[in-house]
């Protein structure tokens, strides 16, 4: 009896000296890692008769941590495809779940079910994302922001020729300096299939530049889309070009940037390939136009433009004579640098053009309205285009500056930068070159702000 109780004091003594000690168990890898002395526990368990509490424990804990890992990770995404020309779910359709936050990275991909139905895993939930589907060739997207757990994607049956395709507006503006002529062209094409569909083919839209111009660069969009920097293909005959981009439903605008070697005088031929609703040809009122055949061209007044002038021919049909003539140099202006020479340009007159400058009647319907979207879609880029063009010509930084102060100009650098980042990313430009046009572009777009600001 006096042993019992002497041993028992012991244990009390023990676990007094062990607590007050301040010694820790000894953590390590699986379960010791959530701050638990297995050893110590299983021996005090066990002691008291109860080795099921232990696997219990160990068991809940595992399966908890498991869980919370998972859930962090199993973020999904789903969706359904739909074929737009059957109204049907569109089946085998590959699908690609591209992250932005990391320069259009490809981070999933699958394929649509028989029901047209996918799921993709999400790696970062909280980045956004752009779904690709691939139907018949031709790609189809849907932006799906942070947050987003479903989408829908509409894809359309393809063919060579479809009806219902037709070019409606042909925008040339024109602007000269220091010996160089800058071309920005903007074709509008709708296609009003029906049922839609898309057109593809290796011509799929055509143009003509003047067989010594070097082209700059050249985008297609889709209506609601991002512009997609595309190379026009050369045909046959000189001169002549075709873009390889698919017409989808709706609208698709071109827009190809060429210049050619210029001696203060040139003719210009526009050679449309197809029916028109408008050609339009705007450039700044120092540059004076003189049309071949009086009676072609009216004047307007561009959109955003008080400082230029826009000559329309309606409903130009192929192989009819636009060309027209034009002489003088000067680059195109937004409306805010125009606003403190305003009495300067309004001073000015446009005797030298047809009509001596005088504004449509006032009940007249005007084609620039109507192609208004398009014109100021382009605006940013072509003014753009203009101030680095005579960045280049002539060292002059002033251009700059004055053309960064509209927002549109803004998201044309921001757009430019884009693409300059998915060029480097795929390998089209050296380093030194990229990090040349990148520094250059951080620097406009960052005064532009400024004087937005």
């Amino acid at each position: 009896m006096r042993f019992s109780a002497i041993t028992q004091n012991n244990s009390r003594r023990d676990s007094r000296s062990r607590r007050s000690s301040g010694r820790r168990p000894d953590l390590r890898a699986g379960q010791e890692n959530i701050g638990i002395d297995r050893s110590s526990l299983t021996r005090r368990t066990a002691e008291s008769g109860c080795p099921h509490i232990v696997k219990a424990l160990f068991t809940t804990t595992a399966a908890l941590i498991f869980f919370g890992i998972t859930s962090a990770s199993a973020a999904t995404l789903t969706g359904t495809v739909t074929n737009g020309t059957t109204n049907k779910p569109s089946a085998g359709d590959e699908v690609i779940l591209i992250k932005l936050a990391s320069g259009m990275e490809e981070s999933a991909h699958t394929k649509t079910d028989a029901q047209g139905k996918f799921t993709l895993s999400l790696d970062d939930a909280n980045s956004p994302h752009l779904v690709r589907a691939i139907h018949q060739g031709v790609t189809y997207h849907k932006m799906a922001p942070p947050g987003t757990s479903s989408v829908s994607v509409q894809v359309y049956d393809v063919s060579k020729k479809v009806e219902g395709v037709q070019a409606v507006a042909d925008l040339m503006y024109l602007q000269a300096s220091r010996g160089q002529l800058g071309v920005t062209r903007i074709f509008a094409v709708d296609n009003t299939s029906s049922p839609p569909r898309t057109q593809m083919n290796d011509a799929n839209f055509e143009f003509y530049a003047p067989v010594n111009a070097e082209i700059e660069n050249a985008d297609g969009r889709t209506e609601g889309g991002q512009p997609i920097r595309i190379s026009p293909t050369p045909q046959t005959e000189k001169g002549r070009y075709a873009f390889v981009f698919p017409l989808r439903p709706g609208k698709t605008e071109f827009q190809v940037t060429y210049h050619v070697p210029y001696a203060g005088k040139a003719t210009i031929d526009p050679r449309i390939i197809y029916p028109l609703q408008h050609f339009v040809a705007m450039m700044p009122r120092s540059i004076a136009f003189a049309p071949a055949l009086s009676g072609v061209y009216q004047d307007k007044q561009p959109p955003d433009l008080p400082d230029a002038i826009a000559e329309v021919a309606s409903n130009p049909k192929p192989g009819q004579k636009l060309t027209f003539e034009i002489s003088g140099e000067g680059t195109l202006q937004d409306q805010s640098q125009n606003a403190s020479n305003q009495p300067e340009a309004e001073g000015r007159s446009a005797d030298n053009r047809p009509g001596g400058g005088l504004g449509r009647p006032i009940e007249a319907p005007d084609p620039l309205e109507k192609h208004r979207v398009i014109t100021l879609a382009g605006l940013g880029a072509i003014l753009l285009a203009g101030a680095v063009w005579t960045m280049r010509r002539s060292g002059v930084r002033q251009a700059t500056t004055a053309v960064a102060k509209s927002s549109t100009l803004l998201d044309a650098l921001k757009e430019e930068l884009f693409q300059l980042e998915m060029e480097h990313k795929q390998g089209q430009i050296s380093d030194q070159d990229y990090a040349s046009a990148k520094a250059a572009l951080d620097q406009t777009l960052a005064r532009a702000i400024r004087r937005k600001g």
